[in-house]
This record gives structure tokens, C-alpha cells and sequence, in this order.
């Protein structure tokens, strides 16, 4: 058990140091690291919106599912399986953008704005909290995804191969995608930097299981404080890096790409938690689980694109300027229809233990 501290401590702190050195070398501040954000500048890079300032092919995205897969099959971990209620994976993490592009940004990216001095991160912090509450209310209740199955071997390759076509259209072909010339999307580290740095981290989350709702979650359902040491030690070294490079703001204002409306930071980062929580894991440990063959997790990931994509065709994604009045009443459709799905599962799985 301390030893498995110890490892999951040395990831959290590498990750965390790693994102503050991206952003050193040309990542957008306080995003060196973010799922929902690279998400959505990839989904941008395909053209599946037309978001001018948000558009490119992340390397890090690419490399956390390529390290992710490489320490899965060298540890044997690399497993294809699929069939636990894949539609209403995809809607949940459909919703699970929506709250992350409420708040500007994944659970992660909270993380490390934290570690940049961002007190509306904390106001998030709370919020993410508050869902994952709510996802363990509904757990204790009895809710529970279908089972997974195995299934060919071979399906377990699909996504990372998706992944190095990409990287091939990023390096050889880059006519073919779109490139923000202004805005976060602009901003990038250089590829070979971004692509290794992806490598690592997905490598340590697979080895460490890392994930930011599973430190919340068992330290307040089982008292298991292991995943939670990472989650603080990941913050502690961001933030001394942040310090040492003249990064660390602190404040409510002028925060770099965030809005300091507090009760839609807060909404926002709850939807994402509670919707977590009912997926079994954030949307770092989703990436992760893509990488090792999970195609439940494949088709959250994909949830999560379209959503981003939906998000800034309609006009639901914040800005610096705050949230959008679309954006407000998708947060609440997104918990209306978590709690629906909660309700609905939990009443079917009473049913068939009585």
C-alpha cells in the first residue's frame, strides 16, 4: 500500500509538472494539460465546429491514448470489451462537456488553475464536490452500469490506430485540418514536446489508475485517501512550478481563459462530477480506458467530442466574458437528464434484485 502511494504521488507530481512546462514552452496558461479543452480544439481541427479561436489537433490527446496503450499491452492490461450501455454512456458524456465548457475546463484543467492562483477554480473545486455527492447518493441507491464483455481482440486497436492517423494528419497532411490563427487554439507547445509529454502521463494514469473523481469518491465512500495523495501532490508541484516560472496569479479577476460567474463554476463542475461518478471515472481516466480497450470508454470519448462540437455550433460554451444563457439551460437539461438516467437505472436494477 505505500508503495502504491508513493507511485501514485511521483505521477500526480509529474503530471503536474509536465502541464506547467507546456504551458512554459506555449500551452495556453493554466491548460497544459486539459481533456475537455483538447477535446474540443481537436474537434475544431476536424472541422466539426467552426469556432475560429479553438481549433487544433492537440498532440497530448494523441499521446495520452498512444502511452496509455503501450503500458496496457506491455503489462498484458490490453483488453477489448465492450456492451455496458453505450448510448447512455455517450449522453453522459455529452453532458459532461457541457459542464466543462461551462466552467472552461475538465476536472484536470481545475486542477491546475488552482495551481495558478485561480480562486474560481476553488468555487469549481466545490462544485465538483457537490456531484460527486450526488453520484454517491445514487451509487449507495443502487445504481450501476450494465456489465462489459469481451470482445475481438482487435477492436481494442482501433482507437489508438484512430490516433497515430491523426498524428500522421498533424505531421505530413496538415492542410487538411483547421488551425486557430488567434486564441487558445494558437497557443501550443511544439508537437514533439506535446506528443511526449501525452506519452508519459498516459503511461502513469494507466499504471496508477489516476483518476480526479476516484480521489473525491473513495476517500469519501471507503475512506481510501490513496488517489486523493495524487490529486494534492499534483496541485503542490504545479504550483511551485507555476511560482518559479511567474505564473501564479492569485484571484478572482483577470484569470487567464475563465469567467468569474461563481454559481455557474460551480454548476458546471458539479454536472461534470455527478455525470462522472455515474460513468465510473473523470474524463482523464475515459482517455485512459480508450487506450487499454475499453470501447464503453471509446464511446464516452466520442459523447465528450460531439458535445464540444455542439457546444460552440450553438453557442452553449463560455467565454471569458462568462456563461452563456444557452449554455445555462443545457447545464440544467444536463442534470435533469443525469437524474433521469440514475432514477431510471436504480428502479430497473431494484427490480431485477427483487
Amino acid at each position: 500500500m505505500k508503495k502504491e502511494k508513493t507511485f501514485i504521488a511521483i505521477a500526480g507530481a509529474v503530471i503536474g509538472l509536465m502541464a506547467v512546462l507546456l504551458v512554459k514552452f506555449g500551452n495556453p496558461a493554466n491548460m497544459g494539460l486539459c481533456i475537455a479543452c483538447f477535446l474540443r480544439d481537436t474537434a475544431g481541427a476536424l472541422k466539426l465546429h467552426s469556432a475560429p479561436v479553438v481549433q487544433y489537433m492537440r498532440p497530448e490527446i494523441i499521446g495520452l491514448v498512444l502511452g496509455s496503450a503501450v503500458m496496457a499491452f506491455s503489462k498484458k492490461e490490453l483488453i477489448a470489451r465492450a456492451g455496458s450501455n453505450p448510448l447512455v454512456r455517450f449522453v453522459l458524456g455529452f453532458f459532461v462537456m457541457v459542464g466543462a465548457l461551462m466552467f472552461l475546463g475538465c476536472p484536470l484543467r481545475m486542477m491546475l488553475r488552482i495551481a495558478g492562483g485561480d480562486l474560481n477554480a476553488v468555487v469549481g473545486l466545490v462544485g465538483f464536490v457537490a456531484g460527486i455527492l450526488a453520484g454517491i447518493f445514487a451509487l449507495n441507491k443502487g445504481f450501476s452500469l450494465n456489465r462489459s464483455y469481451k470482445v475481438s481482440l482487435g477492436e481494442a486497436a482501433v482507437f489508438p490506430v484512430i490516433q497515430i492517423v491523426f498524428l500522421v494528419l498533424l505531421a505530413a497532411i496538415p492542410s487538411v485540418l483547421a488551425f486557430s490563427t488567434e486564441g487558445p487554439g494558437s497557443m501550443h507547445a511544439p508537437i514533439i514536446m506535446s506528443l511526449a509529454v501525452g506519452l508519459i502521463a498516459g503511461a502513469l494514469a494507466q499504471r496508477t489508475r489516476f483518476c480526479t473523481v476516484a480521489g473525491i469518491r473513495d476517500s469519501i465512500m471507503f475512506k481510501d485517501f490513496t488517489m486523493l495523495i495524487g490529486f494534492v501532490c499534483l496541485i503542490a508541484v504545479a504550483a511551485i512550478a507555476n511560482t518559479a516560472f511567474g505564473f501564479f496569479h492569485v484571484g478572482f479577476e483577470g484569470q487567464p481563459i475563465a469567467h468569474n460567474d461563481g454559481l455557474w463554476n460551480f454548476l458546471g463542475l458539479a454536472l461534470v462530477g455527478f455525470c462522472s461518478v455515474l460513468l465510473g471515472g473523470c474524463p482523464l481516466r475515459q482517455l485512459i480506458l480508450s487506450g487499454e480497450g475499453n470501447i464503453d470508454s471509446v464511446i464516452t470519448v466520442i459523447g465528450m467530442v460531439a458535445g464540444a462540437a455542439f457546444c460552440h455550433n450553438f453557442g452553449l460554451a463560455s467565454s471569458g466574458e462568462g456563461p452563456t444563457a444557452n449554455g445555462q439551460i443545457a447545464v440544467i437539461i444536463g442534470f435533469v437528464v443525469a437524474i433521469v438516467i440514475a432514477a431510471v437505472n436504480i428502479s430497473s436494477n431494484s427490480k431485477k434484485g427483487a
